[in-house]
């Protein structure tokens, strides 16, 4: 049989180690689940996992650095090279008393151990030492075929671990594969039970599913399957909520959201990819048809921006995900007036941390709906126009100058400087000798108006 192999030296080599090392003294060790079914679609899998007839106390006797991240259910991280690897024992289940993990397991033999995974895909074994798949559940057929199957009865296995509902649309979005009729079925008669999962746990596979090039099927079968509505029921109010047609002829704003999806660029960031999700997740909540006849969102981008940071602190992100995101939501109508805005101004709104993606929101924005790009491009236009130096250069003058000038530190120091930097921004001062001449001027009018000094 061909060798199979990802081809990597590495992390590869050092699992192909563990297991003949567990092989060497009887036992026996296969590459187990997803890097199985890596290497058979030809990629370099993330990580290895071992499965093993070894009991735990045998495996951390066989290798120098190890820790328990799970002994009640046979796992062991084992430390090489700078890489770990769980080797797990291979076990059955027992009850699932909370939709998450079995409550005991007993130690049994790989044909148990496979027959208790989720997915077929997922529930191949490789022995390295013979380059041979041991397949008890028709996981390379599956794999072929393109298909998301649960192995053996769908309802039993999302029963036992809700948390498979969510990984099952995101294997068949990240691998472009289908659900299986009965394991879709059951999918979707179980989707209201992953409310028993962690915020934490549905966080994770939403941002796979959304960080995803296929994030467009992964909105389609997070909302047929009634996990959208069990997870963002925020994002379902959005279906029938019409726009003004002569500015949304896509139609109403679920479909907008889901069209803005499919016009991202591949790689996406945190913060982009939710705040699409999110951008117009206020306009049902605003809605309101004027004395002329017109659909308005008056304030949906404040609103939105506070559903955002709700929604976002319920699934439990980051803080800096979570204010990157919010100021993009709450930031995307102000595009509409770039072009009016003052050089100054302009700058301070190019050159916040977050710009490069609300950029970004912006064009799929206008993309998905009246594809008028003036703005984005005018901002393309004024990115290469201030490309040549900081687009925020080190200011010219500071507070020690204010003091010098014999100005008692007070609120007064924040507004001229900030005067003095958008005269800075605007190009009115040649260098600092301007700068100081300009601040002399302004602080002897600003004594005569009754400033303090010291």
């Amino acid at each position: 049989m061909r060798k199979l192999s990802s081809g990597d030296s590495g992390i590869e080599q050092t699992a192909r180690s563990i297991a003949a090392r567990l092989s060497d003294r009887g036992y026996l060790a296969f590459f187990a689940g997803g890097c199985v079914r890596d290497l058979l679609r030809g990629e370099i899998p993330k990580d290895y996992d071992i499965a093993t007839d070894a009991r735990p106390e045998e495996v951390q006797k066989l290798f120098a650095r190890t820790y328990a991240v799970g002994a009640h259910f046979g796992v062991i991280v084992v430390l090489e090279n700078d890489d770990q690897f769980e080797v797990a024992t291979f076990r059955s289940d027992g009850v699932y008393a909370d939709g998450r993990r079995p409550t005991e397991v007993h130690f049994s033999s790989a044909v148990e151990d496979a027959k208790r995974r989720d997915f077929t895909i997922n529930g191949m074994f490789f022995d390295p030492a013979s380059d041979a798949v041991i397949d008890h559940i028709g996981g390379r057929a599956d794999l072929d075929a393109h298909l998301i199957r649960a192995i053996g009865d769908p309802a039993q296995r999302f029963a036992e671990d809700r948390l498979r509902l969510l990984r099952a649309v995101r294997f068949a979005t990240v691998l472009g594969f289908e659900i299986e009729p009965d394991t879709w079925s059951a999918l979707q008669q179980s989707a209201s039970s992953i409310a028993a999962i962690s915020a934490e746990r549905i966080r994770e596979e939403l941002v796979r599913i959304f960080l995803s090039r296929n994030r467009a099927r992964g909105w389609d079968l997070l909302d047929a399957s009634g996990l959208m509505a069990a997870i963002l029921p925020e994002l379902t109010a959005m279906k029938g909520c019409e726009q003004p047609p002569q500015f949304h002829p896509e139609g109403d704003v679920f479909k907008h959201t889901r069209l803005m999806l499919e016009l991202l660029q591949p790689e996406v960031s945190i913060p982009l990819v939710f705040s699409v999700l999110f951008h117009d997740i206020g306009k049902p909540l605003t809605s309101s048809v004027d004395a002329d006849g017109r659909i308005r969102f008056n304030g949906h981008d404040r609103v939105g921006a506070e559903m955002t940071a709700s929604i976002m602190q319920r699934l439990r992100f980051s803080r800096a995900e979570i204010d990157a995101t919010v100021e993009a939501v709450r930031q995307h109508m102000v595009f509409k007036d770039v072009p009016n805005m003052r050089v100054a101004k302009l700058k301070r709104f190019m050159a916040r941390p977050t710009f490069s993606d609300e950029h970004e929101l912006h064009r799929v924005d206008c993309a998905s709906s009246h594809q008028m790009m003036d703005n984005y491009e005018f901002l393309l236009t004024k990115r290469e126009e201030f490309a040549n130096e900081p687009i925020i250069p080190p200011p010219l003058v500071g507070g020690d100058d204010l003091i010098a000038l014999g100005l008692r530190p007070g609120p007064q120091f924040g507004e001229i400087l900030e005067a003095a930097e958008t005269r800075q921004l605007e190009g009115a001062f040649r260098d600092r000798a301007d700068a100081l001449a300009w601040l002399k001027q302004e602080y002897s009018k600003f004594n005569a108006e009754g400033a303090s000094q010291a």
